[in-house]
């Protein structure tokens, strides 16, 4: 079970690095669209890549892995209530969706809730 949480933290933060880093122009337009300010923006922002490299920190070196795939499951789960509240077609709430259940899982593996 640790080599799927490890390649879902893989995943997780190579999604994170693309949607943030190489995607950005999309970030700005939906945080404008959901009536978020730019400092908001870059808080979610610098707090996301922060995360997503813990986790893969947390692949090689023995750091605690179980607190920042919570918090990017509270992040995602405001991303799904931010598209919710703006009314965005449901294909826009998937990326966020799969990163929540991600996260949810690795979670779940690192305190101990799924097997290993």
């Amino acid at each position: 079970m640790q080599d799927y949480a490890a390649a879902a933290q893989i995943v997780i933060a190579l999604s994170i690095g693309i949607v943030w880093i190489f995607r950005f122009d999309n970030i700005v337009k939906e945080f404008r669209q959901f009536g978020l300010p730019d400092l908001v923006r870059t808080m979610v922002g610098a707090t996301k890549i922060a995360l997503a490299t813990l986790l893969v920190a947390g692949v090689w070196y023995p750091v605690p892995v179980a607190a920042p795939a919570v918090v990017m499951a509270v992040l995602m789960i405001g991303a799904q209530g931010a598209h919710l509240s703006v009314a965005n077609p449901w294909h826009k709430f998937l990326p966020s969706l799969a990163l929540l259940v991600l996260s949810v899982f690795v979670a779940s593996v690192h305190t101990g809730l799924l097997g290993q």
